[in-house]
């Protein structure tokens, strides 16, 4: 199938952008790598009256250290995290979270930004930004603010974003030095939208107890697992400790059912990823090392 008809502009600039954004604010759509909006215009389950190709806005194409935060463009395509040395000696969780990402064909046009103002249930990004304690610029011709992962993605493909806004960055604060991470998945093939996925951080004190703990599970929206880091904080690392944490962190956690699986079977497999997402992140973790 063939999309609608619709008019296309290309702004060479954030505030030409915003004033598009302005003026088409209920019509328009913004066009980043076109993963999910084309095949939704390609099917018309998406009719825009004007496409607004954020493609040629270089400014927002960068990734820095800048006071103690990674600062992603929200214009940086997914494959450029996936590479870099500074996101993988500093935030390795995201790093690891980004090759989940379809492949690499994906990742070489899907952008960070695109991925977070979407937010389809199974992405990756969101639940990573979620536990790493993002924050992100949004921006219009009036104000900027500036929001947190939680605050940001309020339900299914679903956010906090104005009609008027444009996401212009994520920053992603530094963590305590030997912190470890894990991010895993479960989907049906390499490359399938997510059934089930966790995002997991935990740092040891000299005594190698968890002296930090933070958890997201894929779901309507990333959910922090509030109920496992309560349990983990403070105790010494084992596998009885990772199981109940897993347990207790599942227990009513919101899934949905679909022709792929039911939500039980999601909440099974978050529980048993989040078991096993527990003890790479402790076994990555350096005692001490946060101090």
């Amino acid at each position: 199938m063939k999309p609608a008809p619709f008019d296309y502009y290309e702004p060479r600039t954030v505030g030409e952008t915003l004033t598009l954004l302005a003026q088409f604010n209920e019509t328009g759509k913004l066009l980043a790598g076109g993963q999910s909006l084309v095949p939704m215009m390609n099917m018309r389950l998406a009719r825009p009256a004007q496409v607004i190709d954020l493609n040629r806005l270089s400014e927002l194409d960068y990734l820095k250290v800048e006071d103690g935060e990674l600062r992603i463009g929200a214009m940086t395509r997914q494959r450029t995290l996936e590479r870099s040395v500074v996101v993988r000696e500093g935030w390795p969780l995201l790093q690891e979270a980004t090759r989940y990402i379809g492949h690499v064909q994906i990742r070489n046009r899907g952008t960070v930004g695109g991925s977070l103002a979407h937010a389809f249930p199974s992405a990756e990004l969101p639940v990573a930004m979620t536990t790493l304690n993002a924050s992100f610029v949004l921006r219009s011709a009036q104000k900027e603010r500036v929001v947190s992962a939680q605050e940001f993605f309020v339900d299914v493909m679903t956010t906090a974003l104005d009609s008027e806004e444009l996401l212009v960055e994520a920053r992603v604060p530094r963590l305590p030095t030997g912190t470890g991470y894990s991010f895993q998945e479960v989907s049906r093939r390499h490359g399938d939208f997510a059934l089930a996925g966790v995002a997991v951080l935990l740092a040891l004190d000299t005594d190698s107890k968890i002296s930090y703990a933070r958890l997201a599970f894929t779901g309507p929206t990333p959910i922090r697992g509030a109920k496992a880091e309560a349990i983990l904080l403070g105790q010494k690392s084992s596998e009885t400790l990772f199981r109940e944490a897993a347990q207790r962190a599942t227990e009513g956690l919101e899934q949905d059912s679909d022709i792929h699986a039911s939500a039980e079977y999601r909440r099974h497999v978050c529980g048993v990823l989040a078991r096993r997402a527990c003890a790479e992140a402790a076994a990555r973790a350096t005692p001490g090392a946060s101090r």
